[in-house]
């Protein structure tokens, strides 16, 4: 199976199609924090022809946008305190549910990039494979599903932390919507390999864990919050 282009491909790509190899991601100023932060970390919001604020997460649509830090706390204070409206210049309709479609649209993207990476074999799946792959290589990024089991989840972490001084994991996925990336019904246990997408994958699972409790710094507090 030809294998995308790293650069060229939208989905390993970063905002406005700035690739996650060059480092060179642009900074946006957040509305509601004023924090200059790099848009990887944020989420883009346009405005529709009919003045209702539409996220645009992967930063296409045309038009002014307005860029608010990627986490719930911060999008519930920018509805409640007419940041949009003074974002666009204009009265806006921010529709009910606008965080929860965030929420979804962010692990759309992210099990999108997720899917796409085991068909370009950089994905490992499985207890014994993941461990196995650990003896060979750094990984790029850990995936365990919240409801796994502890001790399956220790055993892999702690053989990588053996191996490699820093490793991330993310566990903010249930074993269902792992297994929904990957056209299994459940998953439990992954390994993205190291490269350009594993770089993708880590930025976009940080947004998404924006919206989520990320249960890995609990697992394991010295997870890179």
């Amino acid at each position: 199976m030809t294998r995308p282009h790293r650069k060229s491909d939208a989905r390993v790509t970063g905002t406005d199609g700035q690739s996650m190899a060059d480092g060179e991601i642009p900074v946006r100023q957040c509305a509601v924090t004023r924090e200059r932060l790099p848009q990887t970390e944020m989420v883009r919001f346009a405005l529709s022809p009919e003045g209702v604020v539409t996220p645009d997460v992967s930063s296409r649509l045309p038009g002014r946008g307005v860029w608010v830090k990627a986490d719930r706390e911060t999008l519930e204070t920018a509805i409640g305190k007419g940041a949009f409206a003074r974002g666009f210049k204009t009265q806006v309709k921010v529709p009910d549910g606008l965080i929860d479609q965030i929420e979804a649209l962010l692990l759309k993207r992210f099990t999108g990039l997720l899917g796409m990476a085991k068909k370009s074999g950089e994905i490992v799946l499985g207890f014994d494979q993941v461990r196995d792959a650990l003896q060979k290589k750094r990984p790029g990024l850990l995936l365990e599903a919240a409801d796994g089991a502890e001790d399956g989840r220790s055993k892999v972490y702690f053989l990588a932390k053996a191996l490699y001084s820093d490793v991330e994991m993310a566990g903010a996925l249930s074993s269902e919507e792992l297994g929904v990336a990957f056209g299994r019904e459940r998953v439990i246990h992954g390994l993205v390999r190291k490269g350009p997408i594993a770089k993708a994958i880590r930025l976009a699972y940080r947004r998404l864990a924006g919206f989520r409790t990320r249960p890995e710094l609990d697992w394991f507090p010295d997870q890179d919050r």
